[in-house]
């Protein structure tokens, strides 16, 4: 199997810093966005530490587990090394990011979730959100307070009850999908989801892959640049991460 994948992150319009981080791991089929949060520069160090010790410890680890079990230790293991690094750095104790990652094998996608970045499919010209966000929102919408519509005027609609780092233990949202032919997965953080409703999400992404059996390397690149342009005119309040990867 071969993934074609392309990722960016961009810092936005109004923020002074990228917390933002991304990884392209393709010896493992592995990819990630990842959104930091802390003051300082807290979000960028524990977001840059998942995007380099996820990839390492899923290299060295990968006889070990199957991949479902792998990405759950992976998350473990990187959410215990960002909690120790905040306590030993007093002015990075509290820092923590979102995960989103995916990893391919054979023909299963495996996600992993925690936070409010979110994986997305494309699959027969519609767009599904594969994983759950864990905010304050999602858990008045489990209640039924209100609908999406309402979520989106929610003044909390940031506030996440859980992060990788923040506190000594996590627990991600880790599944399996099995791959049909034509899927193609989107992960992004909530500077892309927060400003880009999903129908424009799906429409770019159609105008700039119209057959996605067919997609190249320059299409996956103008769509991702073109979803993050999107969120920039729609205001561009937070950083914004994009990847996109198709198994062929």
């Amino acid at each position: 199997m071969s993934i074609l994948v392309g990722g960016d992150t961009n810092i936005g319009m109004k923020r002074k810093t990228n917390q933002d981080s991304i990884c392209l791991h393709p010896k493992q089929h592995f990819y990630l966005v990842a959104d930091g949060m802390g003051g300082h520069n807290g979000g960028d160090i524990a977001s840059q530490m998942s995007a380099k010790h996820m990839p390492h410890f899923i290299d060295t680890h990968l006889d070990k587990y199957d991949v479902t079990k792998l990405l759950h230790e992976a998350v473990v293991y990187i959410n215990n090394k960002i909690y120790k690094h905040g306590k030993e750095n007093k002015e990075l104790e509290g820092m923590g990011t979102t995960i989103s990652a995916i990893m391919f094998d054979q023909n299963v996608l495996n996600i992993a979730n925690v936070g409010d970045s979110r994986v997305y499919m494309i699959n027969n010209n519609q767009l599904y959100q594969m994983t759950k966000d864990h905010s304050l929102v999602q858990e008045r919408l489990n209640i039924g307070f209100y609908d999406r519509m309402g979520a989106k005027a929610d003044p909390q609609k940031n506030v996440l009850i859980k992060t990788v780092g923040f506190e000594p233990d996590t627990t991600p949202d880790v599944y399996k999908y099995k791959i049909a032919k034509n899927d193609l997965f989107l992960i992004c953080s909530d500077g892309l989801h927060g400003k880009v409703a999903d129908q424009d999400i799906l429409f770019i992404i159609k105008k700039h892959i119209p057959n996605i059996a067919m997609a190249t390397q320059e299409q996956i690149n103008d769509a991702i640049a073109s979803l993050i342009d999107r969120a920039n005119k729609n205001g561009g309040q937070d950083n914004i991460s994009v990847i996109i990867a198709i198994a062929k």
